[in-house]
């Protein structure tokens, strides 16, 4: 059994909407299971606001009972096939008064092959429109429905359906299409049940086997909503605790906890920041350390002595930090700001190359021998790597704001060094935003009533079609996926850094004009309590702070702040227009 999380993130409703989703969208349930069990030489991006185990534990549910209808369709199918051979077969028989000699692989190319006459006594439904038996017939109709919502985009209750994806100067087409091919394809649905119904006297297996299948698609989507509505409701999701793993993934499960609670995660240089979402405009300021004179004003803060040390990183850090908790504090306050629940954190970022269970070296004198993820190996590199100013590791001090019940993730990475006697402040905000709609259609399921025996069996009649040949199909995907699994083990691949997140894999950038307000707010207030706790320590240890203020009072105001300027001309506004003429003189 794995360690609980130090992370509160297992019932936030972030997560509640990504277990939904691998219920939802067999893509995403593929991706999750790909991600997390087929790459085990990837550690997990940090899941800002969500807990990818509770995810994974969903995904595997919803992947085993899929195979298990699968399996209960292909049962039917070949079923289906048996009874249109063994109707050949007798007719054959009855048709020459004795054995034929033809052997059962005759008769079932015969089902392949035949082309809807009635010289075997046996004609194909539809008077021979579409060539092949009941069997070929019926699987014709399925493949045309199932293709007709692929085409359309409609999914169902409990499932979505990948849309075909056309250039957007062929949306209006498609959608047209669309509705054509469903319109054909439910014609000859119609035929066929007609033809099914006319002869169902001296062969029910046409009408049997299309509602055999029917009933496996009911089971599996009654069963489908029966757990939605149990586990995923959002009251019930926020009090119990989340599903466990199966036990061979226990150690999966305890490496996924411990790379989420780890202060500390692999990067690599093309993809440094996944899942802390859009990266939004940086800013920073670099300055030139210089000492206040004697009697110069510091607001109220003396000017320390000559000797005092020079001013390090880790005292910057620590006169940001109290502001941003006084922050916190104050908004918890008589107030329901999202910012009393802010966090912060120190956190460093590491280069790809070891595993994730491996060593790490950075530099020619290090010699470790646990993990990455080890919390002794994570402290260690947060206490070394404060104001190294390196290029491989980085040092950064994490503020996170998780607003919209973790729907917008605000995330500002904060990294100072001093070198040189200069002053670097990075300042590098990110905005993850709200999970993809079509996974909250959650609450639809989770907030309706049972629609009862009768009607639900009528629409698991009318989708069993395409549901049940996208059942097939994500089977043989499970199947694939398994088999390459096997044949190349994730564990034999090269150590690799976090490719995708699964939370920002399932997020929109779309933002509500609400949300923009807050992102905004947000981001403005962290700005300026960075900025503020910056001056405190440049007041403290003795240097000047007007450089800064300018720089600081700049940036709010998205302006250009210049030290000093010969010649030249300025000009601001989005229409403001400069010119420079220089009068020569004469003697």
């Amino acid at each position: 059994m794995s360690e609980p999380s130090r992370r509160r993130w297992g019932h936030t409703e972030a997560t509640r909407l990504l277990c939904a989703g691998a219920h939802l969208d067999a893509g995403f349930r593929r991706r999750v299971i790909d991600e997390l069990v087929g790459h085990a030489e990837r550690p997990v991006a940090p899941p800002l606001g969500a807990d990818v185990r509770p995810v994974l534990a969903h995904a595997l549910r919803a992947r085993r009972d899929e195979a298990r209808t699968a399996l209960l369709l292909l049962a039917v199918w070949v079923g289906f096939l048996v009874s249109d051979v063994v109707m050949i077969r007798d007719t054959m028989e009855d048709s020459v008064g004795g054995e034929t000699g033809l052997s059962f692989g005759d008769y079932v190319r015969l089902v392949f092959e035949s082309d809807g006459s009635d010289e075997l006594g046996a004609p194909g439904p539809f008077g021979g429109l579409l060539p092949g038996t009941w069997t070929m017939s019926y699987a014709s109709v399925v493949l045309l429905l199932w293709f007709a919502r692929v085409v359309s985009g409609r999914g169902t209750a409990t499932a979505g359906v990948q849309r075909l994806k056309l250039p957007p100067a062929w949306v209006g087409a498609q959608r047209r299409l669309g509705w054509l091919m469903t319109a054909v394809a439910w014609f000859l649905c119609l035929g066929y049940w007609v033809q099914a119904w006319d002869g169902i006297k001296d062969n029910p297996y046409p009408a049997i086997f299309p509602l055999l299948i029917g009933v496996v698609v009911w089971r599996h989507q009654w069963l489908r909503k029966q757990t939605l509505r149990t586990a995923l409701a959002r009251q019930t999701f926020a009090e119990t605790p989340g599903p466990g793993l199966p036990g061979r993934y226990e150690a999966l499960a305890e490496r996924i906890r411990r790379e989420q609670d780890a202060s500390l995660a692999l990067y690599d240089v093309n993809r440094p920041f996944v899942g802390a979402g859009v990266a939004r405009k940086p800013w920073s300021v670099v300055l030139e350390l210089r000492r206040r004179e004697a009697g110069e004003s510091g607001n109220g803060v003396p000017a320390p002595r000559p000797d005092t040390a020079q001013l390090t990183a880790r005292q910057i850090i620590d006169m940001i930090t109290p502001r941003l908790r006084a922050l916190k504090t104050s908004a918890g306050e008589g107030s329901r700001d999202r910012l009393r629940e802010l966090e912060i954190e120190e956190f460093v970022y590491l280069p790809s190359g070891a595993g994730r269970d491996e060593p790490l070296v950075i530099g020619p004198d290090d010699s470790r021998t646990a993990g990455v993820y080890e919390s002794a190996q994570v402290d260690r590199h947060l206490a070394e790597s404060v104001g190294e100013g390196g290029e491989a590791r980085r040092h950064f001090l994490r503020i996170r704001v998780g607003a919209w019940n973790e729907q917008v993730v605000v995330s500002l990475l904060v990294r100072v060094h001093t070198q040189g006697g200069m002053l670097v402040l990075e300042v590098v905000p990110h905005v993850l935003g709200p999970i993809v709609p079509e996974f909250r259609k959650i609450d639809a399921i989770v907030g309706s009533a049972p629609e009862g025996p009768l009607r639900d069996a009528v629409r698991a009649l009318v989708e069993a079609p395409s549901v049940g040949l996208a059942t097939g199909i994500e089977a043989l995907r499970t199947l694939g996926s398994v088999l390459r699994q096997s044949s190349a083990p994730p564990e034999q691949a090269a150590p690799d850094a976090p490719l995708v997140s699964l939370r920002e894999l399932a997020s929109t950038d779309e933002l509500s004009l609400f949300q923009k307000m807050d992102v905004a707010r947000y981001i403005r207030t962290l700005q300026d309590r960075i900025g503020e706790g910056v001056r405190d320590a440049l007041q403290t240890h003795g240097y000047r702070t007007d450089r800064l203020e300018q720089n600081i009072t700049n940036i709010h105001n998205s302006g250009l702040y210049i030290n000093e300027m010969s010649g030249g001309a300025l000009a601001t506004g989005s229409h403001g227009q400069a010119t420079h003429t220089e009068e020569r003189s004469t003697v």
